[in-house]
């Protein structure tokens, strides 16, 4: 396949290598911006193209998930430009390889990418027999309800399938652009659209929720009452960084608890919102067992809370708590990114002694106390000392992560700025 002098597969190795280029050189945020030009078309290199690359040595089907307009369509068509494409939103598609789906996929089996598969969820089904049936077969599946997916995946392709997760761009994606002032970061979120597009993020937010969050919703569930369903996405917004208590949510709200955690699990399968688990080791002491809540975009939180500019934000109560959403949320996209597993946990007595950041290693952890200070001060180091005296050398690492200039970046009570986290996952 040519396009324009340059051929798909030479166009796929500099996306690959620059990808490669950009992760051994993660840890410098003040570099370019992370773009090829290609065929003059912008192309923002995503993190996460180098694990694709890797496990598509092994696996038949892989499967990238994450929310709607991460930009899991454009990373897929970018890497497997030669691949041919079919998107079961459209109905067309969807009559194509309805008529004969065995057929189709054993015709595309060289290459095909499927996208927003969980509109026609018999196709997993079929890619379990042609994938038996080929096992050399090159299949990429997107896709935007996590619920969906992974119980078709476990069902059908156990054992042929990866499945990775594309979250919203990450400070390292970002690049040079990661230099933008902290209000800015948290008002504008990591929605490709914001950034590549220069779409007004209010706009951008608003038109999200409206054509996605709410359709997907009605989609997924009957809700009775949209209102009651808006107030409570509000009022999680608004418990930012704190437990999720159902009981009370549902009490505010005027529906049963049944109600709330069947909104929670659509708001969770449509990657709107997460919930942090707590760190509750063998320590001898009262631990609290309650998750607490983030979202997965701190844009989206800003429009729900309805902060406007930097300004709103800056005197907004709840502006330390969207700055600790960023900082987990980085985290979990670096997590996500590398394809690993998510270690993140919070610890919380019932003393309310609370270290925002534990990541489990099993054998071993790591902890971060964030703070949106721009100032350090040695009482934000208490609280972990404090973890490091109950949990001895299995706690390997302890760092304060700020908004600070001045980064002491070392294992035991460092101090870093959150644009130069080292993220490491052992």
């Amino acid at each position: 396949m040519k396009t324009g002098g340059v051929s798909a597969i030479k166009i796929n190795k500099l996306i690959l290598y620059c990808s490669q280029l950009a992760l051994s050189l993660r840890t410098d945020c003040k570099s370019n911006f992370q773009i090829v030009q290609c065929m003059k078309k912008s192309i923002v290199i995503r993190e996460l193209n180098v694990e694709i690359m890797r496990l598509k040595q092994y696996f038949p089907v892989i499967i990238v998930t994450g929310p709607r307009q991460s930009g899991k369509t454009t990373l897929c068509k970018n890497l497997f430009s030669d691949y041919h494409s079919i998107d079961m939103m459209r109905a067309a598609d969807r009559q194509m390889i309805e008529a004969n789906p065995e057929e189709f996929l054993k015709k595309y089996a060289g290459g095909l990418l499927i996208d927003e598969a969980q509109y026609y969820p018999e196709i997993f089904e079929y890619l379990r027999i042609v994938t038996d049936e080929l096992p050399e077969s090159n299949f990429i599946v997107t896709g935007s309800n996590n619920f969906s997916l992974m119980e078709k995946v476990t069902e059908s392709l156990a054992g042929r399938a990866a499945m990775l997760i594309l979250l919203p761009f990450s400070l390292h994606e970002l690049g040079e652009k990661a230099q933008t002032a902290t209000l800015t970061l948290l008002l504008k979120g990591g929605y490709p659209a914001v950034w590549t597009k220069n779409i007004p993020v209010g706009d951008a937010m608003r038109q999200y929720y409206n054509l996605y969050v709410e359709r997907d919703v009605r989609r997924l569930i009957n809700v009775k009452d949209m209102s009651k369903f808006q107030i409570f996405m509000k009022m999680c917004a608004g418990r930012i960084g704190s437990e999720f208590n159902s009981t009370n949510l549902s009490n505010e709200i005027g529906v049963s608890h049944i109600t709330i955690m069947e909104w929670l699990s659509v708001l969770e399968a449509s990657y709107l919102v997460f919930r942090l688990p707590p760190f509750y080791k063998n320590t001898g002491k009262r631990l609290i067992k309650t998750p607490k809540i983030y979202f997965y975009d701190t844009a989206l939180a800003c429009l729900l809370l309805g902060i406007e500019n930097e300004s709103h934000l800056e005197t907004h109560p709840l502006r330390g708590m969207l700055f600790e959403n960023y900082v987990v949320l980085e985290f979990l996209k670096n997590c996500c990114n590398a394809g690993k597993d998510n270690n993140l946990l919070f610890y919380r007595d019932k003393s309310q002694r609370e270290i925002d950041i534990v990541q489990d290693f099993g054998a071993t952890c790591r902890a971060f106390e964030i703070k949106s200070a721009t100032a350090f001060h040695s009482g934000f180091l208490n609280n972990l000392k404090y973890l490091k005296t109950l949990l001895g050398d299995t706690l390997v690492s302890t760092q304060v992560i700020y908004d600070g200039n001045s980064d002491t970046d070392i294992q035991e009570n460092g101090i870093v700025n959150f644009r130069n986290v080292r993220y490491r996952y052992n």
